[in-house]
């Protein structure tokens, strides 16, 4: 079953660099996953995350307001 990952996050510099790295994780492990960058605040909001980036992963926030390692997302998309 595919995954539905959320990126939260505005477009600041450690949102960018959460995307890329959320992106690289599932390319190198082949992991069944869309993923979705939410910029809108609004949106933000509705998930309660004061912090960015935060990172959701079937609607059940996992991490927010660091940059993960690989290690850390594989294990949570796992």
């Amino acid at each position: 079953m595919s995954k539905v990952i959320k990126i939260l996050g505005t477009g600041c510099p450690k949102c960018k660099t959460m995307t890329s790295l959320v992106q690289d994780v599932v390319s190198e492990n082949n992991i069944d996953a869309s993923i979705e960058k939410v910029e809108d605040i609004e949106e933000i909001m509705k998930f309660n995350v004061m912090s960015t980036p935060a990172l959701v992963i079937d609607n059940v926030i996992t991490i927010k307001g660091r940059i993960p390692s690989k290690d850390e997302v594989l294990s949570l998309l796992n």
